[in-house]
């Protein structure tokens, strides 16, 4: 495949990218069974995630053995693709990205798909099809998705969830007519679905035997997929932008709430602030750690409070460390879940209510249920440390019960640029909302 004019190639990693038509095909398990498939026949692998996502890079790190960083092409500069691609792929041999929902599915425009981040970093797809009720008929519908944008080629096909082995034979022979390659047909194995609750999977670190389900992942995809085919599809990464750098750290040290109620932090961010020459001192709110004295910003980031709200509720070292930190000045910062027990009180799914940590005026509930979804355009006055013009996502189920007298932290606009008032909300050196930040906003 030729690269476009002027494009960079980064270094010895080959990539490619996995997609599918939809949500729903098989892609994250097919990836995960090709990231320990290939560390165990001895390749450097590493990995990507598009899009805003927090579970999926934990299983992904969980099989390669290494850091994923997620590549967004709505919400991040081209020039921090760069750089997190520089950064993960500077001993692999070879990087696996995982896509998002269908190869074309973006933002509300379109904008920021898997096919968008495909073409930006120069990787060809392979194209993940369940074929569970199809025959011939899949051809058609690789070929529309292999024709559909010139920028986006189709290196490999997998077919997904086969019947049989002449089940496979039957779609093989008439997508390779056409010159697409089929590099793997993978049986059907409902055992390997995953649980999913409101947000998505359930967290790596809640599986029941993870460790046993990757490995019989791996085996699947080792007995049904091409790995050397596949790796000889892969190719060198091309990006034309130069390297940037992400979003600057809140403080010098920074707590960072980090465990299973606490777990959407994004691995980008925590390592610019590392490279910047911050100090990231974790710290666990469901073992009732209180943040380090010494830190002069907290981060309480995204996660599922609401279903530790009884626990979190008691643990009084935690809650008293928060307000302590906020009455010696540090910046107290919260997104989603933790912008949500930095209020008041939680109201859980029961409709019991939990009294949270008391630093902002705020009553939140997931009794009253409502999907909040969607990028965000984010600008601030200057409160933060930050560049006023931010970029970032909202994907919650809880809504504002009552909110007292404080200060607004953001105005919002969704990502076709509509208005979206005021959001967020801020009583002195203590601030959150239900936006998760990814990077500033480009410069026009």
């Amino acid at each position: 495949m030729s690269k476009a004019l002027g494009k960079t190639a980064l270094g010895d990693a080959r990539g490619i990218v996995v997609s599918a038509p939809s949500s729903g095909s098989g892609k994250t398990i097919v990836t995960l069974g090709l990231l320990r498939a290939l560390a165990d026949h001895g390749r450097g692998v590493v990995s990507a995630k598009v899009g805003p996502d927090y579970i999926d890079p934990r299983f992904h790190e969980a099989s390669s053995g290494r850091v994923c960083f997620n590549l967004d092409g709505w919400a991040m500069r081209p020039g921090l693709m760069r750089a997190l691609v520089e950064t993960a792929t500077g001993d692999a041999e070879l990087a696996v990205v995982e896509g998002v929902m269908g190869l074309f599915d973006g933002s509300e425009s379109g904008h920021g798909s898997t096919a968008d981040v495909a073409a930006a970093l120069g990787l060809p797809v392979i194209f993940v099809l369940d074929v569970r009720t199809q025959g011939q008929s899949a051809a058609a519908v690789i070929k529309g998705f292999a024709t559909f944008r010139e920028d986006c080629r189709i290196g490999g096909v997998i077919l997904n969830r086969i019947g049989s082995p002449r089940h496979a034979d039957m779609i093989r022979h008439v997508v390779e007519d056409m010159g697409v390659p089929v590099v793997g047909a993978v049986p059907n194995m409902p055992s390997l679905d995953v649980p999913s609750r409101h947000l998505g999977l359930v967290q790596a670190a809640e599986h029941p035997d993870l460790e046993a389900f990757l490995r019989q992942a791996a085996k699947l995809v080792e007995e049904s997929v091409d790995l050397e085919r596949l790796a000889d599809i892969a190719e060198p990464f091309a990006i034309a932008d130069a390297p940037a750098e992400a979003i600057p750290p809140l403080g010098q040290r920074i707590a960072v709430g980090l465990d299973r109620a606490f777990g959407f932090a994004y691995p980008h961010l925590l390592e610019a602030w590392r490279r910047a020459g911050s100090e990231i001192l974790p710290f666990s709110p469901l073992a009732d750690e209180a943040p380090d004295e010494r830190a002069d910003a907290v981060f309480l980031p995204g996660g599922y409070p609401e279903l530790h709200a009884g626990l979190l509720s008691g643990n009084h070292a935690f809650k008293d460390g928060m307000r302590a930190a906020a009455g010696h000045g540090a910046l107290v910062y919260g997104e989603c879940g933790g912008f949500m027990v930095l209020g008041e009180a939680l109201i859980d799914a029961d409709g019991e209510r939990h009294e949270m940590a008391g630093l902002l005026p705020l009553g939140t509930s997931f009794a009253t249920r409502k999907l909040h979804l969607g990028y965000r355009y984010l600008r601030h006055d200057g409160v933060l440390p930050l560049p006023q013009g931010l970029r970032g996502h909202e994907f919650h189920y809880s809504t504002v019960e009552w909110q007292g007298d404080g200060d607004t932290l953001f105005t919002a606009s969704d990502s076709a640029g509509r208005d979206m008032g005021a959001t967020g909300l801020r009583r002195g050196n203590v601030m959150g909302s239900y936006a998760h930040i990814i990077d500033i906003e480009a410069a026009p």
